[in-house]
């Protein structure tokens, strides 16, 4: 027995992930403490040789995590924790609207995907996610900075789409106009609704756009995602996925 800590899932909350690691083999150490200890990494942004002594061992918490992000399974609890939280907002489990966007990051290591930004000034790479009209994660790729959203972007929506082939249209702003839109409507015969840029001086709410902001700002509160400290795309994509279905966990 150990103190809580305030990243652990509360046993109403593991109930509904727990079934989803039927088969994950570990004999000595239960799976919720090697959740628990993941969760607190991705939160508290600490490296693996530092989790806290009264978790099992950094080594197998390492390898419980990589076996599940090769296996696909912090992905599968993402798409069933999407459809849980569609299904109690009253809402269809399927999504129909998807909207994208992108965030430029630093990063810490030489990892496999580094460019320069110009326009934001910053060396790293980019996240590029899309979401529902709740905020909730519905896919994520992760490419150089250099690379513009328009190039990137067809990639995730198709990737998404694959996923969720209720999709009907998607919502951008205004730097995906162009081979964005025409790549959408070509590949996946779906148009694309692009957000008017406010010109306005001071701060504005942008309809439907302040959804997509607001899963970044969610993203934001894992210290582990204040930079790029993960060697590979595959591992900083599943840190994003991660944090944001302990995001969904906390509001169910």
């Amino acid at each position: 027995m150990r103190k809580r800590y305030a990243t652990d899932l509360t046993d109403e909350h593991w109930s509904i992930i727990a079934p989803l690691f039927k088969g994950m083999r570990n004999r000595k150490w239960d799976k919720s403490e090697l959740v628990n200890a993941v969760l607190y990494l991705v939160d508290n942004g600490c490296k693996w040789r530092n989790l806290p002594h009264d978790f099992p061992p950094y080594s197998t918490v390492h390898s419980f995590y990589r076996r599940a992000r090769i296996s696909g399974l912090w992905d599968k609890i993402l798409r069933y924790l999407v459809e849980v939280t569609r299904k109690k907002a009253g809402r269809n489990p399927n999504p129909t609207y998807a909207i994208i966007d992108s965030q430029s990051v630093k990063t810490a290591y030489a990892s496999e995907q580094v460019g320069y930004d110009g326009g934001k000034k910053n060396k790293g790479y980019k996240r590029h996610i899309v979401t529902d009209t709740m905020g909730n994660l519905l896919g994520v790729k992760i490419h150089k900075a250099n690379l513009h959203d328009t190039k990137a972007g067809i990639f995730l929506a198709v990737s998404a789409y694959h996923k969720y082939p209720t999709i009907q249209a998607f919502c951008a702003d205004a730097g995906y106009r162009g081979s964005f839109v025409d790549n959408v409507k070509t590949i996946l015969d779906l148009p694309v609704d692009i957000s008017p840029k406010i010109k306005a001086e001071g701060f504005h709410v942008v309809p439907k756009r302040w959804v997509v902001e607001r899963t970044f700002a969610w993203l934001g509160n894992s210290r582990r995602l204040a930079k790029d400290f993960e060697k590979t795309v595959s591992s900083q994509e599943t840190m994003i996925k991660m944090s944001h279905f302990h995001s969904l966990l906390k509001r169910l």
